[in-house]
């Protein structure tokens, strides 16, 4: 018997025209498909902007895109006999490309339009087009790199009740307050001029959108985790803080790595993900009172022979002290890989999307040798067609026509014939930042 799919997409009309599809967490947002536990189901989904991405070489898209359209996500999906308390297991059977959209991309958004996790030293945006043949990925903006998609859901979430939503603006809100001028912000708090209620529609969608939140960070119920491993075989289990669940699923990946640095870090993509789920009555105080959801990924990995980790402790680029301070080690990983790899001729930006989008493992090696955190990131070094692995005579360039300039107190020049190429790099000239990449 063939799977119904009971949420459909396309992908030639804006997302705001598809009922089965919002892009802000609320109790009122109407649910467009209802399912029994046990029954498998299929769930057409858009990339996370919504189509404003194009498989073109210029990152002007990037540089203009409207982050507060995103995530459009698919749902709400009623699950029968669903009620807060329980937990709903979400199963993945199978994700796909949508057919006829086999390509992805990577990206980074300028500084003054989402930024990234290393925005200070990479403040401009930048564009990363990736093309599937079947289980692989290779891009003509990376050359040299080739590896096997683990493709996933970035978001799987469940309604949250009112009392849950209140919170969440609360303590986002007062974050905000601490620093409301920051650059990236602290928080993305609702925004109603472009939230897309679903189904909900009139004066109820519009008193919903003032205080419905937006949908970039994870939180109790799920939300953007980002979990490179929920993939085919994997199971979540979510709480449930309204009847029936109204849970809601998107944001798919064809790749990405622990940490999605460049924050559009993994290879995003439209696609088809097939579900099957099952209600654990009272599941939550039977397993403990979880703050938030767990996961058991699925046996479906990619496997790779050799990886090549680099290390990053708490002292910042000035050489000062931190105290276990793990996001600063992590940083410093992520920034000595970069230095490393741009030994081969990639630029910085290419490195950042690069290691945003291969599946790199993070770690927290470390954390109470005192005064240093350890975090490591462990980059395949299967995914290259020449060998990375350091030599006796150091590197020789592989990717382009010369290694990029280093001067440890000028910012490096870019590598011009490739940018000027591709033309994956936008200019733009407010903000500057020299730094030792």
């Amino acid at each position: 018997m063939p799977i119904p799919t009971i949420i459909k997409v396309d992908l030639t009309r804006s997302p705001r025209e598809n009922p089965a599809l919002h892009n802000r967490y609320h109790p009122d947002i109407p649910p467009i498909a209802a399912v029994k536990p046990g029954k498998t189901f299929k769930v057409e989904c858009v990339e996370w902007t919504g189509g404003q991405i194009k498989n073109d070489d210029s990152a002007e898209d990037i540089l203009n895109v409207d982050l507060t359209q995103a995530h459009y996500l698919s749902g709400p999906i009623h699950v029968e006999g669903a009620e807060p308390g329980d937990y709903l297991e979400v199963e993945i059977l199978e994700i796909q490309a949508y057919p006829g959209s086999e390509w992805g991309y990577t990206a980074i958004f300028d500084v003054n339009n989402g930024g990234g996790f290393l925005y200070d030293i990479f403040p401009r945006a930048a564009k990363t087009i990736w093309d599937f043949d079947g289980i692989y990925c290779t891009s003509r903006h990376i050359p040299g790199v080739k590896f096997a998609g683990l493709i996933h859901p970035g978001i799987i979430a469940t309604a949250p009740s009112p009392k849950l939503l209140r919170e969440w603006n609360k303590r986002e809100s007062d974050l905000v307050s601490r620093d409301p001028n920051r650059v990236p912000p602290l928080a993305y708090l609702p925004y109603p001029e472009t939230a897309h209620m679903g189904s909900l529609k009139g004066a109820k969608a519009m008193a919903a959108a003032k205080e419905a939140p937006r949908t970039i960070p994870p939180r109790e119920h799920g939300g953007n985790v980002d979990i490179k491993n929920l993939s085919r075989g994997s199971k979540t289990w979510l709480p449930v803080y309204v009847p029936g669940a109204n849970f809601s699923v998107g944001d798919l990946h064809f790749s990405i790595g622990d940490g999605e640095l460049a924050f559009c870090g993994a290879i995003e993509m439209n696609g088809i993900i097939t579900l099957r789920t099952k209600i654990l009555k009272n599941g939550v105080s039977l397993h403990g009172n979880q703050r938030n959801p767990m996961c058991m990924p699925g046996p479906v990995e990619t496997r790779f022979s050799k990886w090549l980790t680099f290390e990053g402790i708490s002292v910042d680029d000035n050489g000062v002290q931190f105290h276990l301070d793990a996001s600063l080690s992590f940083r410093q990983a992520c920034l000595n890989a970069i230095q490393y790899f741009k030994r081969f001729g990639y630029t910085g930006e290419q490195c950042y999307m690069m290691l945003s989008a291969i599946p790199v493992e993070g770690r927290i090696n470390a954390i109470v040798d005192v005064p240093n955190a350890l975090c490591s990131l462990s980059v395949p070094t299967d995914v290259f067609d020449f060998d990375v692995l350091p030599t006796d005579g150091g590197h020789l360039c592989r990717v382009t026509l010369k290694p990029p300039k280093m001067d440890e107190e000028e910012t490096p020049d870019p590598d011009v014939e490739r940018r000027l190429k591709h033309k994956v790099f936008v200019k733009h000239d407010s903000f500057l930042k020299k730094s030792h990449l």
